[in-house]
Order: structure tokens, then sequence, then C-alpha cells
């Protein structure tokens, strides 16, 4: 059974003595609350439920007014035929008074059910959608007709008031899957709030300017028409414009006629709002004051555009010095990573709420929102806006009657099935209906250094297992505290280290001394790789992590061959932390660890402690060819053009061998974001993957005669004096 995990209710999230009083009083304010760190919705005074979406904290409005429709689900109210005729504020003032009267209390009950929200029962459980929701659902008019409620969309617009009322927030980054309405519920919004706005102005950007023109043509343009009179501002120029749709009076409006008539000022007094749309480009609505941008298909912008780029423009025109006047309203599909989907990932995994600066706010500036696919697939939702994620024993109807006869899961896992000989096509799938955020940044496999099949092959494999019983998350530390004695592995959810395999206990801390200096007992057995850092700090924080490896190799020990058994990819508080932490690996496995010496600290840190005798030299050069430092503590260099190249020969040929679906079945290297790493190796830009680093030093460890120097014999022929015969013939004679 599929297990919901988009969101959550927190049940006594807030006490309930402190929830009584001020819910009697009217006190919360609509907004972010400092005091129990969540953001309020509620326009009302009162809250009920609070939601976690994302690791966002959003305190939803008290239940009130709950209504029933006949069906026990959403059903769009009907318009009054008499009130549809109406198609301006104008034509609504010429009827007598006491028609108006009739309507007065309809108006304002669409006016409070807009801005704040809507309770009613659905599947007969009282659910709340926000006022944007509403407007959408029972006002917008979109390419089938009218919108269906999705629960994935209430949830979505929960998440979008929430960046709405919190002061932190620039808006959302939404990571999608296609055709998840996000461009008619973006257009919906933009109207929503247009039309609300006095002296506002409205943006919409996507991957192109076509597109961007399109969604406007198509979708805002539509929306706004449609919407009934009385929320309909005055309008200048063309009922369906192209380019600009301005809430402001005709110039045509103030003639000599308009003056000198009795109406009064404000009859002619618009919003002066806009909405409009620029060409894709990085400087687009810069210089300019935003109220709403929408960014369309923002995972999709290729060169020479960079989303990247444009955000640090455009997010300026969002703001007034610190304050936070204008809201992004992010999302899209992803690319493949060098097709644009890499800035959009980085964009992403910065408007992560959980990663805040000292001012509160993410390192973007947005919030960061994924919903699966099987929450948001066309064909696979009930009539009542439920997901169907399991196969039914029967039929479930949609909610247009048509018959839902298998789950959503078994439907994209057939897809998936069906695609396994086709790797750009799978990835192409997974980028497109994405049920995590990993397969929504699938990269192409024709871009990749390495067998990029491969490596995905064994990562879906390896979600698949889930990883609880192959890896085990812990930390190393020395027997009772006391170093150069013992070392123990306790398992631990905030340790640093990944391992799959411990050694029997024969084979636990094997280490001999000679000359007083201690050495790996099982140097036969395996090896590590190393990619160090020698700062403890950054200026920024982001400084690159220290990355260990370790791997066996085939021997007559009760040891798995070839097998990577230890990730640690970590910057630990202090640089001196990270070198006790790789001692103590090298010791318990009792291996030799072969690390990049361009960063020297943690291998002088070996030396100064007396484990010089487990760095390894490098293996491609003679003990007699080494320089100073190498002899004195061993390593390997970065810079070299050769040991790159074997460094990613060495990954490529283990990947081709020892990963993905083998013959025997799949590999089993269960370090995904090793995997991962490898995926995105660039071989001219080493310094970002740490995993590849250490991963492919241990590879060279463990295969280090393949590197080892051949010795050059000169052949040359030697004169013994030996004089030689031409025996042809009845007399010899000497050959010269």
């Amino acid at each position: 059974m599929y297990e919901q995990t988009l969101y959550k209710v927190l049940p006594d999230y807030i006490k309930p003595k402190i929830l009584k009083r001020m819910n009697r009083y009217n006190k919360w304010e609509y907004g972010y609350n400092d005091d129990h760190d969540m953001i309020v919705i509620s326009k009302t005074g009162q809250i009920g439920e609070v939601y976690e979406i994302q690791n966002l904290k959003i305190a939803l409005p008290k239940q009130n007014n709950v209504y029933k429709f006949e069906e026990n689900k959403w059903t769009r109210f009907d318009y009054p035929k008499v009130l549809s005729k109406i198609k301006t504020v104008f034509d609504w003032r010429e009827y007598p008074e006491d028609f108006k009267e009739q309507w007065y209390d309809y108006i304002d009950l669409e006016f409070k059910r807009r801005e704040e929200g809507f309770w009613y029962i659905n599947k007969d459980k009282p659910i709340f959608i926000t006022g944007t929701h509403y407007m959408y659902l029972q006002w917008s008019k979109i390419d089938v007709g009218q919108p269906d409620f999705r629960e994935s969309n209430r949830l979505f617009f929960i998440f979008w008031e929430a960046c709405r009322a919190d002061y932190r927030s620039y808006g959302m980054c939404y990571l999608k899957n296609r055709r998840s309405g996000f461009s008619f519920m973006a257009s919906g919004e933009t109207v929503n709030m247009a039309t609300m706005s006095t002296d506002a102005r409205f943006g919409i950007l996507s991957k192109s300017g076509a597109d961007a023109k399109k969604m406007f043509t198509d979708k805002v343009v539509p929306i706004s028409v449609n919407y009934p009179f009385f929320f309909k501002p005055i309008q200048d120029g063309m009922d369906r414009p192209k380019t600009e749709l301005a809430y402001r009076v005709p110039a045509s409006k103030f003639t000599r006629r308009s003056i000198v008539s009795t109406d009064k000022q404000e009859d002619i007094t618009g919003l002066d709002t806009t909405i409009d749309w620029k060409n894709t480009g990085d400087n687009a609505y810069d210089g300019e004051k935003l109220k709403l941008l929408v960014h369309d298909e923002s995972g999709k912008w290729e060169r020479p555009n960079n989303i990247l780029n444009n955000w640090r423009v455009t997010k300026t025109t969002l703001r007034l010095g610190s304050r936070i006047i204008g809201k992004c309203m992010m999302g899209s599909t992803s690319n493949a990573l060098d097709k644009g989907g890499h800035n959009f990932k980085k964009l992403y995994e910065d408007s992560n709420v959980n990663k805040r600066n000292a001012n509160g706010q993410t390192r973007s500036g947005l919030y960061s929102l994924f919903i699966p696919m099987e929450w948001n697939y066309e064909g696979y939702i009930d009539s009542y806006g439920f997901p169907v994620f399991d196969t039914p024993t029967k039929p479930v109807q949609g909610p247009h009657g048509l018959p839902i006869k298998i789950g959503v899961i078994e439907y994209w896992n057939n897809e998936v099935e069906g695609l396994k000989d086709d790797q750009d096509g799978l990835n192409e799938f997974y980028r497109q209906f994405p049920r995590t955020t990993k397969h929504a940044f699938r990269d192409e496999s024709k871009q990749s250094l390495f067998n990029l099949t491969k490596i995905y092959q064994q990562i879906d494999y390896n979600e698949d297992l889930k990883n609880t019983t192959n890896v085990t998350q812990g930390s190393f530390q020395w027997e009772n505290g006391d170093k150069n004695s013992k070392v123990i592995f306790v398992p631990n959810k905030s340790g640093r280290f990944l391992i799959t395999w411990i050694p029997p206990l024969n084979l636990q801390n094997k280490v001999f001394i000679k000359n007083g200096i201690y050495y790996p007992g099982n140097e036969h057995c395996g090896a590590f790789g190393c990619d160090p850092y020698d700062i403890s700090g950054t200026v920024d924080n982001r400084g690159s992590n220290g990355s260990l490896h370790g791997l066996t190799k085939f021997s007559m020990e009760d040891v798995p061959p070839n097998h990577f058994f230890l990730e640690y990819i970590a910057r630990p508080q202090t640089a001196e932390i990270f070198f006790e932490d790789v001692l103590m690996a090298c010791v318990f496995y009792g291996m030799p660890i072969l690390a990049e010496n361009n960063k020297p600290r943690l291998l002088y840190y070996f030396k100064r402690r007396g484990y010089r005798g487990f760095a390894m030299n490098r293996p491609d050069k003679k003990y007699n060819k080494l320089s100073v430092t190498e002899r004195e503590i061993g390593g390997i260099p970065n810079s070299s053009e050769d040991i790159k190249q074997a460094h990613a020969s060495a990954i490529e040929t283990y990947i081709e061998d020892f990963v993905g679906l083998k013959q025997t079945g799949y590999g089993d290297v269960y370090f995904q974001r090793t995997l991962e790493d490898w995926a995105r190796f660039n071989i001219n830009n080493r310094t970002t993957h740490d995993a590849s680093i250490s991963s492919g030093l241990a590879l060279m460890a463990c295969n280090k005669h393949r590197y080892a120097p051949s010795m050059m014999v000169k052949r040359e022929p030697v004169n013994l004096g030996i004089k030689k015969y031409d025996n042809k013939g009845t007399i010899s004679k000497i050959i010269s």
C-alpha cells in the first residue's frame, strides 16, 4: 500500500490553552508567527489545524460555515443567468436599485470566499480551500472548461498562500510533473491578484518569449474575460490584448460629455494595474517593480539564457530595500542538466526552507515545493479529487465518469519497465513524471563521461531496496577513549560514516608496528581513497567536503571482492575531527590509504600520529623518483594529466564491470551519493566531485600494479668475435 508523504497534520502543535484563548479573542494575525514558528494563513483571527508541507508549518483557519454539496464533493456553483448577462460595472449601475438589492448578499458572499477561503464537505470530511483556489475552481476558465478539484492542487494553493503570507519569502519554486495544471493555476492567481490590486504590475516569463506570450493570450486573458462583472475592473484597450492587459480607465472615457455628466468621480477611476509578458532573458523586468512574477518552465531555460542570472535580477524587482513587496510563483519540470536543468536544480536546492540565513530567508529567497507525479496524474484521480494510488479491487469512477481500473503506481511502474532498454527515454520519462526529486533531475546518458545507463540502473535498484538493510550509518571511536588502542564502530543516525560491510573479528584492528611506525595488516584485502581538505572553515561556509571511500579487492580472506564498503562525505567542525575520523576508519579495517597530497595536512597528521605506514606512495613512480615531500608523507598529486586520465579510467572500468544490471544480477554499490556524483562527473572540473575523487583513488590503490612504472630494457647486439661461414658448394667461405 502506498503511504501518504505529501503533508501531515500536527496535532497539539499549539498548546490547547493558548489556542483556545487566542481564538476566543481573534488574536491570530495573518503572516509568520515567530512564537510558534508557523505561518498563519487565516484571515479571521482564528486558526484550526496546523499542516506541515515540505517542512513548512502552516496554520489553517478554524473550521466555520462548512458547505455541503448534494454530491458530497466539490461542485461549481451556478452563476445566476440574470447576472451573467451583465458584462461591466457600468451595465450593473443601469439596473434599478430593487433589482440590485436582491443580489448584494450573493456578491458579498463571493467576495468573502475570495478573501477568507471556503470550507466544504468532500467525501464526508470537511476540507479547506484558500480564496485563490476557490477563484480558480469557481471562476477560472481553462482549456477543458472548468477545472476539477484535486487534493494536490489544494495543498499547492495552501503552500502558495503561506508563501504570500510569510514576510521572509519571495515566493515558491515548484518542481512539478508534466500536465499538472501549474500554468493555469498561476494564470488564475495572476488575474485574481491583479483584479484586487491598485497601481501594481504583474509579469510573466517562460522558457521563450513565444511561450510567455502564449500563456498570456491563451490562459491569462481568457480567465480575465470570463470573470463575473463584480470581480472585473475597468479595462483599457482590446478585450483580448496580445501584449498587455491593463485595468485602468480608457482614455476615451475622459471626454467633455463625461466631465459634464452627473457621474461621480469614482465612476471613472480604474485600478491602474497591468499584466504583461517579456521575452526570455537575464535582464527581463530589470529596474521595474512587480507585485507578482510568474516564472513558467523555469527549468527549461537554455543557453544563453540562465534562470539563475535572471532570478538574481528579477529578485530585486520584488523588494524595496529589505522589505519584500512582491512574490514570485515559479514552476517547472526539469530539462536535462546541461539544457537548463542544472541551474534550476541549484535554484530548487537553494530554496530549502530548512536552510535559512540569519535573516530567516533561504539562499534563493524562495520556498521549494515538490509534488510527486502520483498525486497529480491525469486519468488516475477519482471523482473526489484524490489520487488512486493502488490498483482497486473494482473500478473507481473518475471525475468525468470514466472508470479507473489500475492504480497510478502500477501504471508508472509499467511505463518504467517498458523503457528499461532505452535509458534516455527512461530518463526523459522520469523528468516529466517524477516520483522523487532525483527522478526530476535525471540527466541524459549521452552527456555523461561514464555509463549513465548502468549508474541509473543501480540507483533505481537501490531505491527499490530502500537501502535499509544494506547501509548502516554510524561513527568510529577509540575504545574507552584511548587513542592508538582499538577502534570500534557504533551505529548512530547522526554518524558521518555509511558502511555496508564490517570485517570479521580476526581482521578488525589488524595493525602491526615496525620501527615504531604503525602499518596496516590487511593491505591484501583492500584500501581507502581520500579527497581531504586543509582549512576548517571558509568565508561563505561553502567549502568542499572531505571524502573517504573504502574498497575491497580479491583475496583469500572472508572479504567480498571489489566492493565499496564505506562512504564518508562530510565537513566536520574542524579539520582535525575529519583527520581523526579517517585515521580511525583505516585502523579499524587495517587498510592503507591513498590520498591527494595537494592538501597535505591529513598526511602530515598521519605521520605525526605515527601512522606513516598507512599512507601509500603514488603507485605510478618508483621510490627513488619521488619528491622529498612525497617520500616524507606519501600521497598522490591531482594536477598531473596522466593521473587525471588514469583516475577517470579506473572509475569507468569499475562501472562497466560491477555497477548496474549484470548477468548475475545487480551490482552491490549501495552509496547513492557516490553514484550520483559519478553521474555528474566532469573531468575538467573535478573540484566539485569529492565522492568521485576519493572513490577513484580507492580503485587506484587496490589496483596499484596497473600503474607501476615499467623498466625500459635497451637491447643491442654484442660482437663475440665468432666468424660465420657460408657452407654452400664444396668450399666454405667466411661471411664478411
